[in-house]
């Protein structure tokens, strides 16, 4: 089974940059002006699943709460901590998670559009 999370966006290359440039996704392919949506999909190549991120001239007005996160697993601890470096080097903060379990299984931080994103390292710790 191959698995796809699609999520519209009001910045397509704000999003783009955050996924690919901080948590090292790659940009497996994109589509403009289709049905008057521009989008793209970011992964792994070498993985069965992919975001998707579409913009329109919709507005989007965010409607989410605090346990709606989107978890990472790194393979390694030296995934985890170029990523960790990406992101302190973009001054990017991490923030409190609701459920005490990530805060003590990962770090929380917010995508460009307020999304929770946890970086776990609970692999590493195994």
């Amino acid at each position: 089974m191959t698995f796809r999370f699609a999520r519209h966006t009001n910045d397509l290359e704000q999003i783009k940059s955050f996924y690919i440039d901080i948590l090292g996704f790659e940009l497996l392919g994109n589509f403009v002006k289709h049905n008057d949506y521009d989008g793209i999909f970011i992964g792994k190549s070498k993985e069965n699943w992919h975001l998707e991120f579409t913009k329109s001239e919709e507005i989007v007005h965010f409607n989410f709460n605090e346990d709606d996160i989107l978890v990472f697993y790194p393979n390694n601890k030296i995934e985890f901590d170029f990523i960790m470096n990406k992101i302190q080097s973009k001054k990017i903060e991490f923030v409190e998670a609701k459920n005490p379990y990530w805060n003590e299984n990962g770090k929380m931080i917010l995508d460009p559009d307020g999304y929770r994103i946890i970086i776990s390292d609970l692999k590493i710790k195994q």
